[in-house]
């Protein structure tokens, strides 16, 4: 059975030339052909075909017989003076023994009659192929031979095997790299040296490729010397067949690229080679800064110098195989635990020290002068090891510590993520089932106690029943697609809540839904339809350290300010908002942070923060509404301070806003 696939993957490559008088056939068969070529060249007639031939490169001719000044023949007749070579089929509607003769006598290559058969083409196209595909595989086992005679010549690691696989031959290369002598590998099997981690499915392929395709395999293979360490050689194995196609034996030439491998994988086979494997993660502390100041080479060689420094400090006091160097100024070394698990604090505290030695030390570079300063995580888990001590750094670089005995970090996580997604989904079902919901909480004037503003709450109710406050939902719905979805949801009944309500109504509003540009033109089209409502609309911006465009926030606060839109800071006076802010956003209210009111009954200094923002903004026109109004004392406190708005529970907790028996 022909494969057409086949024929068509080195019929691609090929060039033919079509000659063909007839217009209506030339374009019915041209489209049959491009199935099978991507390059053909066509001619009208047969001179036209003969003056083409000679401009191009041909591979294969198919030609009409009847035409004008110069026939299929004649042609045939001129191409054979000059390659006697070349493919030639000949395309006729006539079946008469004349042609059938002359077209021997040229040496045409095959005879197709009109209509064209399909089957018939296509046998016709793989016999001429096939001998393309034979001289392209003999050109290719030429060149390979001058390859494996080069490789060689430079010592590659060599070794031959009978048809059954068993090694008959060695070099020394490979004696040396294995560690086994040459007595010992010849009259065994390859598995001797093959690492048994290695998945079977590579040696079904190898076999399958060198035995029943005779041909060429390649590929990286990992090994395992005598002394039970891997390495890894770069392999080509080959068949080496006699002039009737039958194999002789198989010849294999590696090369060592251990030193070159990515080390992750190194690091990642010999944890898992390790019956107890003590992990040691090492990480410049400043690589962020290094990253920043220096270029590309200047960085490349202070970590090669970290290095080979640590390479040499860690050797001092244990022995393992193999400092890795990983990406971002990242570097390990794996230890066997048994030897340190009797006394692992003792351990701990000796590694502490090592690691206080190491700040004392400098790199020099030509006339700069870089200051070691590692972070160290550790683990001697044996499952996720790896993922633990990762996972340490990263908890190492956030709380600004130095050391971490990581153990179990990578299951906690994976709890942790399990948990994430139970919470999702409970997004997913709260809003698909319309269980996202606003709750209103009163916003009080110090000086009347009228409620003038209500602020807009998220809440969200499981499937038990349960009001769930932000806290249990929001940040995880951050790291989903949800989370726009879920401000979408508090805009809308916000804003709807604006035709059955006279006071105002404030929105929380984050820095990252402004960046989003759906979200802006949501909040438009929100603020176009209300627009006899939108002067009673708060945005209280809720910042974030991680937005990339301020600039984009900047001008959305200038732009909804024209709908007569109110701009609140919130949480003013601690975490992210600052003073500098104020210049930004040129803000209506500041919201005084609530850790500032819930100390204000015992702290002199959050007293003092206060008095200070009141002062600030009493001089800047802008009001101030402090949060977490817990009792009358707090609320007297702020009130006599000149605080404008009281929000918290003891005017009222958050809840469904019902007015005029509507919510």
């Amino acid at each position: 059975m022909i494969d057409v696939d086949e024929i068509i993957e080195y019929s691609q490559e090929l060039t033919l030339l079509y000659v063909e008088d007839n217009q209506d056939a030339r374009e019915m068969t041209t489209m049959i052909l491009e199935d099978f070529f991507d390059n053909i060249v066509i001619a009208v007639d047969g001179e036209d075909g003969y003056e083409k031939f000679m401009q191009n490169s041909i591979d294969i001719v198919i030609t009409d017989i009847n035409m004008p000044k110069l026939n299929g023949l004649e042609l045939c007749e001129k191409i054979r003076k000059t390659d006697e070579d070349i493919s030639i089929i000949i395309l006729s509607a006539h079946n008469e023994d004349n042609f059938f003769m002359d077209s021997i006598k040229y040496g045409v290559n095959g005879y197709l009659l009109k209509p064209i058969d399909i089957d018939q083409l296509t046998s016709l196209i793989a016999t001429v192929v096939q001998k393309f595909k034979y001289i392209n595989e003999a050109k290719n086992n030429l060149h390979l031979l001058e390859e494996y005679k080069e490789a060689t010549n430079q010592s590659a690691i060599v070794s031959k095997t009978d048809l059954k696989g068993v090694i008959t031959y060695v070099n020394d290369a490979l004696c040396e790299i294995s560690g086994y002598t040459r007595e010992e590998l010849i009259g065994k099997s390859h598995n001797i040296v093959r690492h048994p981690d290695n998945p079977p499915a590579i040696f079904k392929e190898i076999w399958e490729t060198i035995q029943n395709k005779k041909e060429i395999w390649k590929g990286i293979v990992r090994n395992r010397a005598k002394n039970g360490k891997s390495y890894y050689v770069d392999s080509l194995i080959m068949p080496v067949l006699d002039l009737n196609g039958n194999i002789l034996e198989y010849i294999s030439l590696r090369n060592d690229i251990t030193h070159i491998m990515n080390p992750s994988k190194q690091l990642n086979d010999e944890l898992k080679d390790a019956k107890a494997p003590l992990l040691i993660y090492i990480k410049l502390n400043n690589f962020a800064n290094i990253q920043e100041f220096y270029d590309y080479k200047t960085v490349e060689e202070i970590q090669r110098k970290v290095l080979h420094y640590l390479q040499e400090k860690f050797s001092e006091f244990y022995s393992f195989d193999k400092l890795y160097p990983l990406d971002n100024g990242e570097y390990a070394l794996v230890l066997q635990s048994t030897q340190y698990m009797h006394n692992i604090k003792e351990f701990i505290r000796e590694l502490r020290d090592i690691q206080e030695s190491v700040e004392e030390e400098k790199i020099n570079l030509q006339e700069i002068e870089y200051n070691i300063s590692i972070i160290i995580s550790i683990s001697y888990e044996k499952e996720k090891i790896l993922e633990s001590v990762k996972i340490g750094i990263n908890r190492l670089l956030k709380t600004k510590k130095t050391f971490i005995l990581a153990n179990n970090l990578a299951s906690l996580e994976q709890i942790k993520a399990k948990e994430n997604m139970k919470t999702v989904q409970m997004i997913k079902k709260a809003i698909s089932s319309s269980k996202i919901l606003s709750y209103f909480q009163p916003i009080i004037d110090n000086k009347t106690q009228e409620i003038v503003k209500y602020e807009s709450l998220v809440r969200l109710i499981d499937e038990e029943g349960k009001v769930l406050s932000p806290f249990f939902f929001l940040e995880i719905a951050k790291k989903s697609d949800y989370y726009s979805k879920i401000t979408t949801i508090v805009l809308e009944h916000s804003f709807n809540i604006l035709k059955n309500c006279s006071v105002d109504i404030s929105i929380n509003l984050s820095a990252l839904d402004i960046e989003q540009k759906s979200m802006r033109q949501t909040i438009i089209n929100l603020l176009d339809a209300h627009k006899e409502n939108a002067s009673r609309v708060v945005f209280e911006l809720l910042e974030d350290e991680s937005i990339k465009d301020f600039s984009i926030v900047k001008k959305f606060i200038t732009q909804i300010k024209e709908y007569g839109v109110k701009i609140a800071i919130d949480d003013f006076g601690a975490g992210y908002s600052n003073f500098e802010r104020l210049l930004d956003y040129q803000p209506d209210i500041l919201k005084i942070d609530g850790c500032l009111i819930r100390n204000i009954e015992d702290s002199e200094y959050s007293l003092s923060v206060v008095k200070s923002i009141v002062t600030f903004a009493k001089e800047q026109n802008i009001q101030t509404i402090a949060e977490f109004i817990e009792n009358e004392a707090i609320y007297k406190i702020t009130k006599n301070i000149g605080v404008d708005f009281s929000q918290g529970y003891y005017f009222g907790k958050p809840a469904p806003l019902l007015v005029g028996n509507k919510e």
